[in-house]
This record gives structure tokens, C-alpha cells and sequence, in this order.
């Protein structure tokens, strides 16, 4: 397209200065800037930019009046349920998993910058002794619970795992899984999908360019996750193969129960079209999310937003009112995808100011040291109040729930925590079958093993660890690295 038609289409919504370079630019740069150009509806650009800063207003308008806890009535805890309880939401649904209507919903677009990783966050190996990376350890967990239900059941339902990357972390996730031989799966059972993107903006509202021919641009968030889901044909395929409930997770959370049949079987009990699972907050301003509703409707309140009357307040009983901490762990069912997915473009819009590189008045790229302009994403958790039956199930937190987030430098959310709260779990699913075991002794027990602490006792009970580290695995798992299961 020609310099006066890109001007003319500019012009009209004030973002002329995307072709400010022209005059410098190579016909293969000019090729670049003008496709980038023409894939934007301006319109749109600028009205997400306005959406995104009402959002902000409307969400530090909110006082402490207007929110409410979770009603009883729409909340359970794990920790609290009868052993019988618990195994009848199991039951319903390991029988789900095995008529193949699950699916799981993996947020995998993260690039690991604050890992200083450099990779997508799957492919990270926080040190086990069996190396094994976030992206193994998931897929094992689902080879396992899918073995569960076809022995419970007598039929082989697979899941069906959807994992959502970036433009960035596409094409190295799908290799990482073809080299593996997908860990054992199904290769027509994963579906790698993109979301998209945002341009970013300067706090005048006017897109900034990356290069002189290039637009800087950011993932739209994890609530990219429903535009995502219509434009690459994954509803379409949910529908293809008949599947109903999908469990939803972030790919850090290296203590994830994958495909989780409690979860599961708990949500379609509860005939739940949206649920949570959530974490007791371990104090009041706890920098985590709470789950509550606000003027009725089911949201998630970030702890910047509570007061600290409101994260303070406590029930009766001594807990915190507001304790429902929000851990991106979340059940839908498949028609409330579509229904969302449909009208999507009226969620919430949320603006961050970050250090975005940009194209100077000299035209030399700068990485800002402060920062200087808004990127803007959806958040997945913007929906809960569309909802018409949104549950809650908390979980123990030391047994579903360790991120992985920093660099070990940070002491926190890092990989040494994220290993030390696995091992730590092992080393408690050992002793309740029997087996004898100290603090110091690091003993990884293979998701294709025990999912979650079962079927271990043949191997455990009354045995006594003290080889440092040992990898208990499954008999189909060949031995390595001198580690092996048979102890």
C-alpha cells in the first residue's frame, strides 16, 4: 500500500506516527510495517485503549461494602470432606475421563523472562533428580489419571490436553514436545494453539513501534484465552470429540493435579457451568487475589484493590472473611466456553505500565530504564460473572498449589521452592503409606507412578529412605541416571 493511503488510514484515528520512518525504510521493511499496519482495525486500537482505562477507574471506585465472600452454599474444602466424599467426586469424575469428555485447558504462553530462562516456561527443570520438566511432569500426571479411569471403569477415554502458547512460545513448545514423543501421548490428543496480541501503547494512547518498520506488540493476557479458542477452531474441536468438562491451569504451577477427577467429578455434581479452585490465604495481605463477589457478581478482587480493613476482617470462627485465594485453577464446562466465547470482545480490558522498547526521535531503538508506556491484556478469571452456577472448591495448599515464578535470587515463587514443596509432598505420601522417611531425604515419585499418592504401598510400606535423591518409578519407566524405583 502506498504512503498516502497508510497516511490516510492513520490519520483518521491519530496514529500517524507509525510511518514516521518511511522515507528511511528498505521496500522489504516498508512491506513489513504496511502488513502489520493493515492486520489493525484502529478503530479497535484505540477503542481498547479507552476500554482498558475505564476498567481501571471503575476498579478503584470499589468500596468494601460491595464485596462479599463466597456463600457456603457454593463452597467446599477439600481438607474439610469425608474420605467418602471425596471419593464419590472422584469416582464421577474418573467416570468422565473415561467416556473421553475431559479436556485440560494448559496457559503455556509465558516466556520465563523473570526465570531469566530465555525458553517457554514448560520446558523449565527446576533440579528433581529425575530432571523431568514442568511440561513432562503435566503430561505424565495425564498419562496416570487417564490409566486411573480405564481401570476403574474398564474404558480408555483419553484426554484431550489444548495448550495455549504465544506467537513466541508456539513453534519451540510444539518441537520440545515432538522430540519428546509427547511424553507418551497421543499426538492427535494435544492441540497447540495460539492467542493473540495488543499492540502497546504510549500513555497518550498512540502505538509504539519497536523497530521503524515493526509495531511493538504484547500477549493479550491469559483471558486471551477465549478469542483464542473461536479464532483457532478449538471450540470447534471440543464440540468434534464430545467433550464437556475442561480444567483450565497455568503451566508454572508445579504441583498442578492435572484433568483433576475431584475437581472434575465436584463441578458435575454441582451441575457448575464455572468454578475456582482456590487456596486458604496464609495471612491478610497475602499479595494473592481473593476470590468474593462484588455488587452480586463473582470476580476476583486483586490484593492491591482490598483495603486493609477488608483483607483484615475475619468470620466468627477466626478466618479471614476474605480468604479465598485465587490460584488460576479454574473448571468449565464446555457450553459455557461457547456462550463466553461469543461475546467475548466485552470483557475487561486491563492496562499495566511497563518499560516497553521504542523507536526514539533519532530513530535508535531504547530499552527504557523506567517505565513508559501501557500494555494491555484480558484476564481469564473475567468471566466468573457471566456464570450462572460459579462454584468454589479450596484446596490444601502445601499439596496443589507451588508457582514458579522468579529466579532463585527472589527466595520465592523460584525453582528451589517449586522442588522443595514437591519433594516435601513425596515425602509425606511416603510416610502415609508406611514408608519411613526424614526431613532430609529427597525421595521424587513419578506421576506415572502415583498421581497423587496412591499405589505406592507395595513399594513403601515399612521401608526405610535413606538414599538422597531417589527416584521412585513406575515399572514401565526404564532406570536412569543410577535412579530407580525398585528400592
Amino acid at each position: 500500500m502506498s504512503y498516502e493511503n497508510l497516511l490516510s488510514v492513520l490519520s483518521a484515528h491519530g496514529q500517524e506516527q507509525l510511518i514516521k520512518y518511511w522515507p528511511e525504510l528498505s521496500e522489504k521493511e516498508r512491506e513489513q510495517l504496511s502488513s502489520e499496519i493493515l492486520k489493525l482495525d484502529f478503530a479497535e486500537v484505540n477503542e481498547i485503549f479507552r476500554r482498558a482505562n475505564e476498567t481501571s477507574k471503575v476498579i478503584l471506585e470499589k468500596s468494601d461494602s460491595d464485596l462479599k465472600p463466597i456463600p457456603q452454599t457454593h463452597y467446599e474444602s477439600v481438607p474439610n470432606l469425608n474420605s467418602e466424599k471425596i471419593e464419590e467426586y472422584e469416582n464421577t469424575g474418573l467416570k468422565e475421563i473415561s467416556e473421553g469428555r475431559v479436556g485440560v485447558l494448559l496457559l503455556a504462553g509465558g516466556q520465563a523472562t523473570r526465570l531469566g530462562f530465555g525458553h517457554p516456561k514448560g520446558m523449565y527443570d527446576v533440579g528433581l533428580p529425575s530432571h523431568k520438566t514442568l511440561f513432562q511432569i503435566q503430561a505424565e500426571r495425564i498419562v496416570r489419571i487417564q490409566q486411573m479411569a480405564t481401570e476403574k471403569y474398564g474404558k480408555e477415554g483419553k484426554i484431550t490436553w489444548y495448550i495455549m502458547t504465544s506467537e513466541h512460545t508456539m513453534a519451540p513448545t510444539a518441537e520440545f514436545f515432538r522430540n519428546h514423543s509427547f511424553f507418551g501421548l497421543n499426538e492427535e490428543d494435544i492441540i497447540f494453539f495460539k492467542q493473540g496480541t495488543f499492540p502497546c501503547y504510549d500513555f497518550d494512547g498512540k502505538v509504539i513501534l519497536d523497530q521503524k518498520y515493526h509495531i511493538n506488540t504484547a500477549p493479550d493476557g491469559n483471558g486471551g484465552l477465549y478469542r483464542a479458542l473461536k479464532a483457532e477452531g478449538v471450540l470447534e474441536d471440543i464440540a468434534k470429540r464430545g467433550v464437556k468438562h475442561l480444567h483450565a491451569h497455568s503451566v508454572d504451577n508445579i504441583l498442578i493435579k492435572v484433568a483433576d477427577p475431584v475437581f472434575i467429578g465436584y463441578c458435575s455434581s454441582k451441575n457448575a457451568d464455572c468454578a475456582a479452585k482456590v487456596v486458604r490465604k496464609s495471612f491478610p495481605n497475602e499479595a494473592v487475589g481473593v476470590v468474593c463477589r462484588v455488587n452480586g457478581h463473582y470476580k476476583v478482587v486483586e490484593y492491591s484493590e482490598l483495603t486493609t480493613e477488608a483483607s483484615e476482617r475475619r468470620e466468627p470462627d477466626g478466618r479471614l472473611t476474605f480468604s479465598a485465594g485465587n490460584i488460576c485453577n479454574h473448571y468449565f464446562s464446555s457450553e459455557f466456553l461457547t456462550k463466553i466465547c461469543n461475546y467475548e470482545s466485552k470483557l475487561k480490558l486491563h492496562l499495566a505500565k511497563k518499560k516497553i522498547p521504542y523507536v526514539d526521535s533519532n530513530g535508535v531503538r531504547q530499552k527504557p530504564s523506567e517505565p513508559n508506556g501501557i500494555k494491555i491484556e484480558k484476564f481469564i478469571f473475567d468471566v466468573f460473572e457471566f456464570a450462572e452456577n460459579f462454584i468454589c472448591l479450596e484446596v490444601a495448599r502445601d499439596v496443589e498449589f507451588s508457582a514458579l515464578k522468579n529466579a532463585d535470587t527472589v527466595k520465592k515463587d523460584c525453582p528451589s521452592t517449586a522442588r522443595e514443596d514437591l519433594l516435601r509432598l513425596h515425602r509425606k505420601y511416603i510416610r502415609q503409606a508406611g514408608g519411613i522417611i526424614e526431613d532430609d531425604v529427597d525421595v521424587e515419585i513419578s506421576p506415572l507412578l502415583s498421581y497423587g499418592g496412591e499405589n505406592i504401598e507395595d513399594l513403601v510400606k515399612d521401608e526405610v529412605f535413606t538414599i538422597s535423591p531417589f527416584h521412585l518409578k513406575s515399572y514401565q519407566e526404564t532406570s536412569s541416571n543410577g535412579l530407580n524405583g525398585n528400592h
